[in-house]
């Protein structure tokens, strides 16, 4: 199908679409389009990575705004929110307007009811819908990108009840699922009424296979040589091979170590590879990624980088994830070494991906397990970029005969596993069950079951009354913490069971259910209900003002922040803390009998730990060699505390408690990294906590001593003038110029800096933003 048989474009699209070369469609896209993508018909799409998946998105999201309507675009990521919203603001050219939103979950955005097109993740649309957000109704189509992903059990179920939630406002809204090819998308498509287009097709071959002894085994029956040599590893050897034929690679491991580790090795490969440009252009890129962080990590993947190769995880900041991604895809470098993390949507193409590690720990497990079809498959999927590569091979590793049988049975042959709902696990239905009450959607249990009945898990559950007790445990939990009153027919019965769905047909009467002033506020902070009701519990048990490390730990013990583990040895020293300032901590601290309660208080004390000495200044390179964590690790316990400490002095002053500006003062300095002192000074724009302290050092203690204090010593304590006039503007001084000052005891010169803003977080004197709430997704 050409682009000119397209209709019900805007008027450009089809000239937009020509000058980026796509004058054909793929037989997948094709398809789509057949199946009424653009004539508002419901579709699931599951076709392989980089067969055209966000055309058939794009496709039937314009035809959608052409008809008057509004799309709403669902990713997983962060990341993708970001890479999608500036591959669908090329569309402004036509008139087609573009906006994205993924932080502040208590906002209603009302500012996206002017766009076109909006681009979020499924935690942040969950939260308009809770929060009443008006211009949901106007939406007429929503594609919802990577929608396997409601089999992951930490994010599927929002987005589940999310795709429910949005049908029910708008029982005539397009859906769009796009997924990976799975082994159950007619069932995801009879959930959704939806038609399949279900197919393997990919414009470039993939060829997958077996490295075993000194060659690689294919699918398709043929053989390439690939020797190893010496003793050199099976993965520097596939990477030396696709290299010299001018190719990249993508080496998935099963740790953060291995994946640091591999990079160090790989890079020794890759530097050979080097012309003199990439080499200078290495060495900037480099430099930058020191300038994002003091770290350990952030040496050692700049060290990488300089030779062409970089690893890829969770716990490097966004900022050097961003600079990794972008210089892969520019084929500036030639190897990352990434956990799983990577195969999540984020568009990394290689020629050759390596799948070294095909089992990863898993404590339920006892030990190592391997991985599911569907996750090495999406791996392997990166291989192979239309435009770029001949073709893509993906390829795991054998270091036997057997181990080699095993793998193409296990992988290279084998159908990815079906896609099952995880709402009924009841940490996902306690929140949701909230959130539907409070936003209105339910109002008696009755419409909560028919609602839930609307969701996949009720289409795929084949347990009798299943879903109705886990609910009615629910109601009771959010009933005893005062999130819920339940008012009419279902009494509970003398063991506690509530009445169930069969009663109610036999003569019983439903129930009306109402969210309480409480379990509103907690629906709209996006909270986990249990989160809040360790937070009100902790609040309501001081006896006096908690200090900043008692509300560190509280907050540290909710299910919403994933707590640092003990180490070995560590159950000692944490011990010891506990027994030293157990006055401190909030709630009821189980018994050191109580072995795995009694750990997990600690793990959560030493999280609480870590945030203090974050706000006592401690630098960020110190913090992560103390507790073996990346920079990236900091920043999302740094953020999610910051947002949690928010939430609880909301929770504070709904229950009118007396310690909400202690919670206040706690949250203000996780979120600036600050001692109490310095609360006034890292207010101003510009000010972070390095400067806040240079400041603070040379008599400068708040915003008015900014307005007042000599120039000279203003700019010997910021060090640069463009800074320092910035900062003495946004503190409000009339002649902010540092014309002719020279700094306090300086040699009278001034640097020349260019301004940067202030997030708070100055280990250097340049700062870098990180993501918000990254609890909630992207960790």
């Amino acid at each position: 199908m050409n682009i000119e048989e397209l209709t019900g474009l805007p008027p450009g699209a089809a000239d937009h679409f020509r000058s980026e070369g796509i004058e054909e469609l793929y037989p997948p896209q094709a398809e789509t389009v057949e199946a009424g993508a653009t004539d508002g018909e419901n579709l699931v799409a599951a076709v392989p990575t980089a067969s055209g998946k966000t055309m058939i998105a794009a496709l039937s999201m314009l035809s959608a705004i052409e008809r008057g309507g509004k799309a709403l675009y669902i990713v997983p990521l962060r990341a993708l929110a970001s890479e999608k919203k500036d591959e669908f603001e090329a569309y402004e050219e036509f008139g087609v307007t573009v906006g994205v939103t993924t932080g502040n979950y208590e906002s209603t955005d009302d500012w996206l009811a002017t766009k076109d097109i909006i681009v979020a993740t499924s935690e942040k649309v969950d939260s308009l819908v809770r929060n009443g957000a008006d211009w949901l109704s106007d939406l007429t189509c929503v594609v919802s990108d990577e929608v396997h992903l409601i089999d992951d059990r930490n994010r599927g179920p929002t987005l589940e009840v999310t795709l429910a939630k949005l049908r029910q406002l708008n029982p005539s809204l397009q859906v769009v699922a796009l997924s990976a090819t799975v082994g159950n998308a007619d069932e995801i498509a009879d959930w959704l009424d939806a038609s399949l287009v279900d197919t393997d097709w990919r414009p470039i071959d993939l060829r997958m296979g077996v490295h075993y002894g000194n060659a690689l085994h294919f699918d398709d029956g043929s053989t390439s040589e690939v020797p190893v040599e010496g003793s050199e590893k099976q993965e520097a050897a596939l990477v030396r091979d696709i290299l010299q034929e001018g190719g990249s690679s993508l080496v998935f491991v099963n740790s953060r170590r291995n994946a640091e580790a591999a990079a160090r090795r790989l890079g020794g490969v890759s530097r050979h590879e080097l012309t003199a440009d990439e080499r200078a252009a290495l060495a900037d890129l480099a430099a930058e990624i020191r300038e994002v962080s003091d770290s350990e990590t952030s040496d050692d993947l700049a060290d990488c980088v300089e030779r062409g190769a970089a690893f890829h995880h969770a716990g490097l900041a966004s900022e050097h994830r961003s600079i990794v991604e972008d210089a892969f895809r520019d084929r500036l470098l030639k190897v990352i070494s990434a956990t799983p993390t990577l195969a999540a949507g984020v568009n990394t193409p290689a020629r050759r991906v390596i799948v070294r590690d095909w089992r990863r720990f898993d404590p339920s497990a006892g030990g190592m397990a391997p991985l599911d079809v569907l996750e090495i498959h999406q791996m392997m999927g990166r291989a192979g970029r239309p435009g770029l590569d001949p073709y893509g091979e993906a390829v795991l590793l054998a270091n036997s005969h057997d181990e080699h049988e095993e793998l193409f049975d296990r992988y290279v042959w084998a159908d990815p596993e079906p896609v099952r709902s995880k709402l009924a696990a009841e940490p996902a239905l306690r929140t949701h069950v909230l959130a539907t009450i409070a936003s209105g959607f339910a109002r008696t249990r009755d419409e909560l079951l028919e609602f839930l009945a609307e969701t996949l898990y009720a289409s795929q559950s084949t347990e009798a009354g299943r879903l109705e007790a886990v609910t009615d445990d629910v109601l009771s939990y959010l009933e005893r913490n005062d999130f819920i009153e339940r008012d009419g027919g279902g009494a509970d019965d003398a063991d506690g069971a509530f009445t169930s769905a069969a009663d109610l047909a036999d003569g019983g009467r439903d129930e009306d259910l109402a969210a309480t002033d409480l379990g509103h506020t907690v629906s709209r902070l996006y909270l986990d209900p249990m989160s809040a009701a360790e937070i009100v519990h902790g609040l309501e048990s001081a006896d006096e003002r908690p200090t900043p490390l008692g509300l560190y730990q509280l907050v540290s013990r909710t299910p919403d922040m994933y707590e640092l583990y003990l180490r070995s040895g560590e159950d000692e020293t944490f011990g010891e803390l506990f027994f030293e300032r157990e006055g401190e901590l909030l709630g009821d601290a189980p018994s050191e009998f109580e072995e795995n309660r009694f750990e997990d208080w600690l793990a959560a004390l030493k999280t609480g730990r870590l945030l203090e000495d974050w706000a006592e200044e401690d630098d960020e390179d110190t913090i992560t060699e103390r507790y073996k964590i990346g920079p990236g690790d900091l920043r999302g316990k740094v953020d999610t505390a910051e947002w949690l400490l928010g939430a609880a002095e909301s929770l504070a002053h709904e229950i009118d408690s007396e310690w909400t500006v202690a919670v206040r003062e706690a949250r203000a300095r996780v979120e600036h990294g600050v001692s109490e002192e310095l609360l006034e000074l890292v207010s101003v724009g510009g000010v972070g906590r390095k400067r806040a302290r240079r400041l603070y050092e040379r008599g400068i203690e708040s915003p008015a001593d900014l307005r007042t204090a000599d120039k000279a010593v203003v700019l010997d304590a910021l060090k640069g003038a463009k800074t320092a006039e910035n900062i003495l503007e946004n503190a409000g001084r009339e002649d902010p110029s540092m014309d002719g000052v020279d700094p306090a005891g300086g040699d009278g010169t001034a640097d020349t800096e260019t301004a940067t803003p202030d997030t708070g977080r100055d280990d250097g004197d340049d700062e870098a933003t990180a993501d918000s709430q990254s609890s909630l997704g992207d960790f």
